[in-house]
C-alpha cells in the first residue's frame, strides 16, 4: 500500500515518526507552513522557517525514504499580527522554489478583515506563480467560514479547480464539492474528523477529488492517520483501487498542478549544511 499525506507538519514530529510512517506505507508528504504555537515577532523568523521547509526537512525525510514538498504562505492566524504581514512581500522569491507545490496554508482563522486581505493577496500570488492553493477553513463557524472562503475564491484570478479546501466535515462537504474545489479532510484523534466519519463521507459523496490528511503537528495528533483511514476503507468494503485513488493518486493529481511534484526520493547520503540527523555519531 502506498500512501501520500498531503498535509502534515513534520517540523513538529520526530524521526521516529518518519520511520513509523514509512513502515505504514507513507512514501510522500506535503508540509504546509503554519502557526508554530509561539507567536513570531518578525519576518526574519518566517524566512528561517521557510528555509528549513526547503532544506533541512526534505533532507530529514529522505533519510527514511519519503519524498517531501512544502507549501508556503502567511498563515491565517498570524495574518492578524502587523509584525508578520510584511512577509507577503518576501513570498514571491520563495514561491519560485522547486520544492514549493502550492501557496498555503491560507484562509481563515477568526474571519477578520486582515484575514480577508491576506487571503485575497495570496490567491493572487498563487495565480501569478502558476501554483494551486491550499486553503484552511476555520475550526469555528465552519459553514460560514467555508462560504466566505468560496466567495473570495470566486472573486480571485485562481480557478476553483486549483484550490484545495481543507479541514472539511459533514457540514461543509456538499457546498465545497459543488464549488468545484478539491476536498481536504484532516483526521485527528479527538477533534476534526475520525476514521469512521471519513469513511461515511466517502460512502455518501464518493472519492473524486478527495484528499485525506493527518495534519499532525505539535498538538495531540497521529501521523499514521492516513494508514488508519486506508484500513478503515478496506474494512468498510472499498476496494484497493479506491483506497489508492484517495490516498495516493488524488494528492498526486492536485499537487502536480504546480508542475513541480517530484516523487523521487533524494539521496539520503551526506549531510545538510554540514549537519546529519545523527547525534553523537562519527
Amino acid at each position: 500500500m502506498r500512501l501520500f499525506d498531503p498535509h502534515i507538519h513534520m517540523t513538529s514530529r520526530t524521526t521516529d515518526d518518519y520511520e513509523a510512517m514509512y513502515a505504514a506505507g507513507v512514501r510522500a508528504v506535503v508540509e504546509p507552513s503554519f502557526w508554530l504555537g509561539q507567536p513570531r515577532t518578525s519576518v526574519a523568523s518566517f524566512l528561517d522557517y521557510f528555509d528549513s521547509l526547503l532544506g533541512w526537512e526534505p533532507f530529514r525525510a529522505a533519510q527514511y525514504g519519503i519524498a517531501h514538498h512544502c507549501t508556503l504562505a502567511l498563515n491565517p492566524k498570524e495574518a492578524n499580527d502587523p509584525r508578520c504581514v510584511p512577509v507577503l512581500d518576501e513570498l514571491p522569491r520563495y514561491l519560485v522554489k522547486d520544492q514549493v507545490v502550492a501557496v498555503g496554508e491560507i484562509g481563515y482563522d477568526s474571519m477578520t478583515p486582515a484575514e480577508d486581505t491576506a487571503l485575497a493577496a495570496q490567491l493572487q500570488l498563487a495565480a501569478d506563480h502558476g501554483l494551486p492553493a491550499l486553503v484552511h477553513t476555520p475550526h469555528r463557524d465552519k459553514l460560514a467560514g467555508l462560504r466566505r472562503t468560496l466567495d473570495v475564491v470566486r472573486e480571485s484570478a485562481l480557478p476553483a479547480d486549483r484550490v484545495l479546501v481543507d479541514h472539511l466535515n459533514e457540514t461543509t462537504v456538499k457546498e465545497a464539492k459543488d464549488s468545484g474545489c478539491w476536498l481536504g479532510f484532516s483526521v485527528y484523534p479527538d477533534t476534526k474528523m475520525d476514521e469512521a466519519r471519513m469513511v461515511a463521507i466517502l460512502e455518501i459523496h464518493g472519492p473524486d477529488k478527495v484528499l485525506v490528511n493527518s495534519a499532525a503537528d505539535w498538538g495531540r495528533s497521529d501521523p499514521l492517520k492516513t494508514r488508519r483511514v486506508a484500513d478503515a476503507m478496506l474494512a468498510a468494503g472499498f476496494d484497493e483501487d479506491t483506497v489508492d485513488l484517495v490516498l495516493w493518486r488524488n494528492p498526486v493529481a492536485f499537487y502536480s498542478l504546480s508542475g513541480r511534484l517530484d516523487l523521487t526520493v533524494a539521496d539520503p547520503a551526506g549531510t545538510h549544511e554540514g549537519n546529519s540527523i545523527l547525534r553523537g555519531g562519527e
